[in-house]
């Protein structure tokens, strides 16, 4: 860590971590409210609807320099803004640190396609803690991320196979063949991650459909399923 290129990338991670919680915060808010856009218009105090500056805007900071006050109508900002923000920029240098080779912070342009990864698995942290807030406020887990995530999954794990390791597929045969052979590194995470896919799902939709049959009741919806 003495390394200041080291440095410089954990802070780097650190700083996409915090851009991205406070995403993330809007993502939770907007979101499941059908009459609002993720895309736009800028952030409003939800007490009295004045358009929140840039400068009062920046992740943790704002929310400290602000005293957890709205700066037009005194009203407290709720701790969870600055939570999700460094808990997400937390969970980004976490994975940052299990993922990549240590020489990949001292010289990043030299480890573009492990940092590719990286960006990969920050992707999905992303889209697990919007659904966690999102379930935790509304209980449903909304499509545009669950099937959106279900449509870009075999693109990430085609374009980077090491996230999807493969010790199944891996014992398979054909013709005599190893099936990891057959089909290459990409294909094989594709197929292995497919069927961990169906597997997962099926076995959740089976305890679903289950439990409606003893409980008479919904046990668990499709969002989880879809998950």
């Amino acid at each position: 860590m003495s390394d200041p290129r080291t440095v410089l990338a954990y802070a780097g991670v650190s700083a996409l971590g915090l851009c991205v919680g406070s995403f993330l915060n809007v993502v939770a808010y907007r979101l499941p409210r059908e009459c609002m856009s993720v895309a736009g218009p800028r952030s409003r105090c939800p007490r009295c609807a004045r358009f929140i500056a840039w400068y009062d805007n920046l992740p943790v900071l704002s929310w400290l320099l602000l005293r957890a006050r709205c700066r037009h109508c005194g009203k407290g900002i709720p701790a969870r803004y600055p939570l999700v923000e460094a808990g997400t920029a937390a969970l980004f240098v976490a994975t940052a640190a299990w993922t990549l080779p240590r020489a990949a912070f001292a010289d990043p342009l030299a480890h573009g396609a492990d940092w590719g990864v990286a960006g990969a698995r920050f992707l999905v942290t992303a889209a697990l803690i919007a659904l966690a807030l999102i379930d935790y406020d509304w209980e449903i887990l909304p499509d545009q991320i669950t099937l959106g995530g279900l449509a870009l999954a075999p693109i990430l794990v085609f374009a980077a196979p090491s996230l999807q390791p493969t010790p199944v597929i891996d014992d398979w045969t054909i013709g005599g063949r190893v099936v990891g052979e057959v089909l290459g590194p990409r294909w094989t995470a594709v197929v292995h991650g497919l069927l961990g896919a169906a597997a997962c799902g099926g076995f959740l939709w089976t305890v679903g459909f289950l439990g409606s049959l003893a409980f008479r009741k919904e046990a668990m919806g499709l969002g989880d399923v879809k998950m």
